[in-house]
């Protein structure tokens, strides 16, 4: 009995350390670390392996990304794997409509995600990436705008979009009925 009086104290402690306004802090300085270093990086461009990716606009965070690393990158530890397809077959595509990222009424989109495990801090895991000539390309690509990004304990995941919307022409085609959308699934396999 004393020691389990003794855990609920020092939890209760602990707990009393972490608050609210804190956590708050912590995740908008876990963004601006990202941003600025995946945006440095493609506005002076890079070599990714052997191929050299010229400069790029800036990423911006996307908050249905974020939930939907959030949850992939928690559920490869809690269950304890390693893989783009989590354990029920979901694609990072699937996670992230899941999330709430939307690509209905655009006229495009693309996606991509970069994992990672074992790294403890972001300047390690974006260290590592980056020497991955693949990872590499996914922060430098061009179609991607926006991204979001997770860490669980040691597991990592930055899932990237990029939705280009319809011009304002067709805009006007599709509202006359002169242009119409053909909603067709793509093979994620």
């Amino acid at each position: 009995m004393k020691l389990l009086l003794s855990c609920i104290l020092t939890l209760a402690l602990l707990g009393s350390f972490i608050s609210p306004a804190d956590d708050a802090k912590a995740k908008e300085q876990f963004k601006a670390e990202f941003l600025t270093r995946i945006n440095k990086l493609r506005h002076d461009g890079c070599r990714c392996g052997a191929v050299y990716m010229p400069p790029v606009p800036p990423l911006i965070w996307n908050d249905q990304l974020a939930a939907a690393a959030n949850q992939h990158a928690g559920d490869m530890f809690l269950h304890n794997y390693f893989a783009h397809k989590s354990r029920r077959g979901s694609s990072p595509m699937d996670r992230a409509v899941e999330a709430g990222y939307s690509t209905k009424g655009f006229k495009r989109y693309i996606m991509g995600e970069n994992i990672a495990k074992g790294n403890f801090t972001i300047a390690q895991v974006m260290d590592e990436w980056i020497k991955s000539p693949e990872h590499c390309k996914n922060l430098m690509n061009r179609e991607f705008k926006e991204v979001g990004i997770a860490q669980s304990y040691s597991y990592w995941v930055q899932d990237f979009g990029g939705r280009i919307p319809f011009s304002t022409t067709e805009k006007k085609l599709i509202k006359s009925g002169r242009l119409r959308i053909i909603n067709e699934p793509i093979n994620s396999n």
